[in-house]
């Protein structure tokens, strides 16, 4: 038991340092995306369009995350999740470090945009092979009881990677927006490069996954996609049907708030909005463990439940206050956001990996997520943006939040949960296995 509980505690660790990083390069580019992308890669004239122009690229990584986690299920799948975890964080790193070098607009034209388009791309990739993996090796090390307990230390690498990029740029605030305009916006890129030597170091450390090891390893295999696809299909579908809150959700309570606070006609000091944000990244962070302690106390698909309800409370007031500029309530508000949230995005690594079978099971998470990601998250900000430009009012978007919450609880229920140490289940379709003893 205390080898078993050293190495999930291990594997929550590097789980925990490696997404970290991976979001705090994707947040970077969010935050950027929100604040200072829109002039310097897009120039129109038009704030408005600018914002929507540069929301456009921040959702192409969500577009090509299923191809991410398609190319590093597979690896993922045959080769083993560690190997696969080590690719993808060295990717995300280069992908990062070189936006930072980036030339704008005004220096080379309409290549500009066009490189920072396939950067983001490769973000994507990463990204797309990231979560799955590091879900499993956490979720997969954690002794029975406890899976959603360690499933939340790859999911405390999103506030805390969250909590890195905002405040970074709140630091860069307090020097002016021209500061960041004219180059202070590299700064966080550039920074990934020490973060990225980091988390590979603790990442390559970390054993196997024991799932991986007994069941899938040294077996004979379809092929990961065509098992995925055949037989995993309508959790996959459920899987997507999980995500609306605990991923585009979250875009709308940060990167769609900052942009709709910041420009017209409210016209906030982005350092206030940035502080609110990072004093909530914070908040978020240190409840996150403790509400994925809770899942495994009284049942994970509860716990994401009463995240639903609680993020629907607390979002439509919070964008509701921001107009008023009155700090001290938009602080609390944000934070509210972020404590009910974290109860639809703690649980989620639990529920989505105990969703599948061992085999096929990291390509399969990572389709669910992936293409979950691109419909709701990658699009979120986006079409925010464009119902307040053809309807004027900020109802809009709170009517597509309370949707989305409502799609999010039917599949949670809906959603099947195996058991690792009971493979045979009933649920849906009796499951093939895709393994079968290799023959000597």
């Amino acid at each position: 038991m205390t080898s078993t509980t050293s190495r999930a505690r291990r594997a929550g660790i590097a789980a925990f340092v490696g997404t970290t990083i991976e979001w705090y390069d994707f947040y970077i580019y969010a935050t950027a995306a929100a604040l200072v992308f829109g002039p310097l890669f897009f120039p129109s004239g038009d704030p408005l369009a600018e914002t929507a122009a540069a929301f456009a690229t921040f959702a192409v990584a969500f577009l090509v995350r299923p191809l991410g986690g398609i190319i590093f299920g597979h690896i993922g799948d045959k080769l083993g999740r560690r190997v696969s975890l080590v690719i993808t964080l060295l990717l995300m790193g280069i992908a990062t470090v070189l936006v930072g070098c980036l030339p704008t607009y005004e220096t080379i034209g309409i290549v500009a945009p066009i490189l920072l388009i396939l950067l983001r791309a490769l973000q994507g990739l990463a990204v797309g092979g990231e979560w799955g993996g590091a879900v499993l090796m956490s979720v997969e090390h954690a002794p029975a009881g406890k899976k959603t307990f360690y499933g939340g230390f790859t999911q405390l690498g999103n506030p805390a990677g969250a909590l890195l990029a905002s405040g970074v740029f709140a630091i860069m605030s307090r020097f002016g927006e021209d500061f960041i305009l004219n180059g202070g916006w590299r700064i966080p890129f550039l920074l990934s490069v020490v973060l990225i030597a980091v988390g590979f170091w603790v990442r390559y450390r970390v054993e196997e996954s024991p799932v991986f090891e007994q069941k899938v390893e040294g077996r004979k295999q379809t092929m990961p996609l065509a098992f995925a696809l055949r037989v995993n299909w309508k959790p996959i579908l459920l899987g997507i049907g999980l995500l609306p809150i605990s991923t585009g959700g979250y875009y709308l309570a940060t990167t769609f708030a900052t942009s709709y606070a910041t420009g017209e006609p409210i016209s906030m000091s982005a350092q206030v909005i940035l502080d609110a944000m990072t004093i909530a990244s914070f908040i978020e962070f240190v409840v996150t463990l403790p509400v994925a302690w809770l899942g495994d106390k009284w049942g994970r698909k509860n716990i994401m439940y009463i995240g639903l309800v609680t993020s629907v409370l607390t979002f439509v007031p919070f964008m509701l206050v921001l107009p008023g500029k009155v700090e001290p309530v938009i602080f609390l508000m944000a934070s509210l956001v972020r404590i009910a949230m974290s109860a639809t995005y703690a649980p989620i690594a639990a529920i989505l990996a105990q969703m599948f079978r061992p085999q096929a099971r990291y390509t399969s998470i990572a389709l669910s997520y992936g293409v979950g990601a691109a419909i709701w998250a990658g699009f979120s900000p986006w079409f925010a943006t464009m119902l307040i430009a053809w309807t004027g009012s900020i109802w809009s978007v709170l009517g597509m939040f309370v949707g989305m919450a409502a799609l999010s609880g039917l599949c949670t229920w809906l959603a099947p949960q195996h058991s690792d140490e009971a493979p045979v289940t009933d649920s849906f379709t009796p499951r093939t296995d895709t393994t079968t003893a290799r023959t000597i």
